[in-house]
């Protein structure tokens, strides 16, 4: 299989925007965490931890789903608002699949989907 070159990927924990940086126009794919605020009722009726436990497990898959698509490109950028970015890379960091990967981390704020395009042409033409 090819290696393709580029990837940039926004993200916070509830979805991810991947676009595939080519000469081509960009598709944003996404890939949704199953990660929901729980309901009043459900933080009375079941504990704290049993939440939290469901949490870990809910963006355990959704990082896997993305360490799936990651594998297959030379540079990815992880941006976006939260901590989300960060807990990926520390799990790819952790797996000797990646480890030809360069990977970087930039923060950003929310953006539309011009604003990801643009933020992704612009940091992968600066090479």
């Amino acid at each position: 299989m090819k290696s393709k070159n580029k990837l940039g990927i926004w993200m916070d924990h509830s979805i991810a925007y991947i676009m595939e940086f080519t000469s081509n126009p960009f598709e944003i794919k996404t890939i949704e965490s199953k990660v929901s605020p729980p309901k009043k009722m459900e933080i009375s009726v079941i504990s704290e931890n049993l939440m939290l436990s469901k949490e870990q497990k809910q963006l355990f898959i959704y990082y896997k789903k993305l360490s799936q698509v990651i594998k297959g490109y030379k540079r990815v950028l992880l941006f976006g608002p939260t901590n989300a970015k960060v807990e990926l890379f520390d799990i790819l960091s952790e797996d000797e699949s990646f480890v030809n990967i360069k990977i970087e981390i930039k923060e950003t704020d929310k953006m539309t989907a011009n604003q990801k395009d643009d933020f992704v042409k612009s940091y992968f033409s600066k090479e």
